[in-house]
């Protein structure tokens, strides 16, 4: 029996969908472990944006499965989801920073017509400050999203391209409509 045949018929649509799901050329998408106490069955990506050989941002998105289903979840599935990117001091130190990474998600997921329910997340801002003999390198503001959510059906394609987007979102890259090839941009530093 192949190991495909001993999934839940569910999870196996579930990856299906995920495999469909189309993203970005500066996003590279990579399978990583997936975490084994949370749910009998997931699968994990972790994802990077690289342009111009630089790193812009980082992410982890995890599909849970549980077939028996979980009240916490309030469904048999859950995505779990982390994004961390460098940010600009002005755009780091902005109050509002929070909201904005929230409202990212959120209409990042309405855009692909993600439909969900039971979202929760944190945002962290970390401001690193460089002392002594590293006195000479400037602040660092990174911005962390952890949400996680319930997808509404077994096909998960869409929530997997809005997270995409919202990477790329995270990672300061322009939107791009269906159908746009943007060309290649130096960054400038």
């Amino acid at each position: 029996m192949s190991q495909q045949s001993q999934l839940p018929s569910d999870f196996a649509h579930a990856l299906q969908s995920l495999r469909a799901a189309r993203n970005r050329s500066e996003l590279s998408l990579e399978e990583i472990p997936a975490p084994t106490r949370l749910a009998p069955f997931g699968v994990a990506l972790g994802a990077e944006v690289v342009v111009d050989g630089e790193e812009l941002a980082t992410g982890r998105f995890i599909l849970l499965h549980d077939p028996d289903g979980s009240p916490v979840w309030d469904g048999t599935f859950r995505m779990v989801t982390y994004i961390r990117a460098q940010l600009e001091p002005d755009i780091g130190n902005d109050a509002l920073l929070g909201n904005v990474a929230w409202a990212w998600l959120v209409e990042a997921l309405e855009e692909h017509d993600a439909q969900y329910r039971n979202a929760g997340g944190t945002a962290t801002r970390i401001l690193s400050e460089s002392y002594g003999t590293l006195a000479a390198r400037a602040d660092v503001v990174d911005i962390e999203l952890r949400a996680s959510w319930t997808p509404v059906g077994p096909s998960v394609q869409s929530h997997l391209e809005a997270w995409a987007q919202m990477v790329c979102t995270f990672a300061g890259l322009p939107p791009v409509p269906d159908g746009v090839t943007l060309l290649p941009q130096r960054r400038r530093r």
